[in-house]
């Protein structure tokens, strides 16, 4: 089935367009945009130039996506935002368009669901079946992983990473690092508060795998012990166990330090 854009809506002749692509009224896809099979603009929705969409996503009414970045240095190159599969995109989000100096791309990835008014800031990389609850924002050069969820009204500070299957409540300032599996709140006085067992059972994660990360979260950080000697004292107890070891590196490799508990 060829695309159905309503005769109220703007497509440059330059744009891609996938079989199935639905576009509905008063939307605009700019320059050389495309748009993958049976993708759904519903109305009122901006796809700007060097923009990549997949399969299946359903964008809702006034979200922009390929806008150029909100930094003074651009000056108009050909930057590119790529977004994945089956995404939902809720209504009034914003994504923008990389920098030059930030790599030129910005991406998502799949099954991701961003709520009303989340933002993701130029050069941002975000994985697969992430949960933006409303407003919640990304700073430029972010990287989120897997399986997180961003509370409503949270925002991450540039360069900083959200670890995989971290949780975030409402209203929180992520000025460092996010720690993978934890929750981790705080307008300012940002804290961890241990493993989210709950959630991660939910999600299929072993017994063992959630009590392991539970141990290494209360040996990393109420043990008295100093940073390296918690640190290998978790890798020598629990390291062998896949969650922990991801852990450990996301910790060691932290650029900016983490939020600890």
């Amino acid at each position: 089935m060829s695309a159905q854009i309503h005769p109220m809506s703007v497509v440059s002749p330059e744009a891609q367009l996938g079989e199935g692509v639905v576009i509905g009224p008063f939307c605009v896809v700019e320059g050389n945009a495309k748009i993958g099979a049976r993708t759904v603009l519903r109305s009122h929705v901006v796809i700007g130039p060097h923009t990549e969409l997949g399969e299946d996503n359903e964008i809702y009414p006034h979200a922009t996506l390929g806008m150029g970045p909100q930094d003074l240095k651009f000056k108009g190159a050909p930057t590119r935002l790529v977004v994945g599969n089956r995404n939902v995109i809720r209504e009034s989000c914003t994504l923008h368009r990389g920098t030059e100096g930030g790599g030129g791309i910005t991406t998502v990835g799949d099954d991701n669901f961003l709520m009303t008014g989340a933002h993701i800031a130029h050069d941002c990389h975000v994985g697969n079946k992430n949960i933006f609850a409303n407003n919640g924002t990304l700073a430029g050069h972010v990287e989120v992983g897997n399986g997180c969820s961003v509370g409503a009204f949270s925002a991450v500070h540039q360069f900083c990473r959200v670890g995989d299957h971290a949780f975030m409540g409402g209203f929180t300032v992520a000025t460092q690092d996010v720690l993978p599996y934890m929750k981790t709140v705080g307008a300012r006085d940002t804290k961890s508060y241990g493993v989210n067992a709950i959630g991660l059972r939910r999600k299929g994660f072993s017994d063992a795998a959630v009590d392991a990360l539970g141990r290494a979260h209360r040996l990393l950080y109420h043990s008295g012990l100093l940073k390296d000697e918690a640190l290998a004292k978790v890798e020598a107890e629990l390291g062998g166990i896949e969650e922990v070891a991801y852990l450990l590196r996301f910790i060691r490799e932290a650029k900016r330090g983490v939020h600890r508990g």
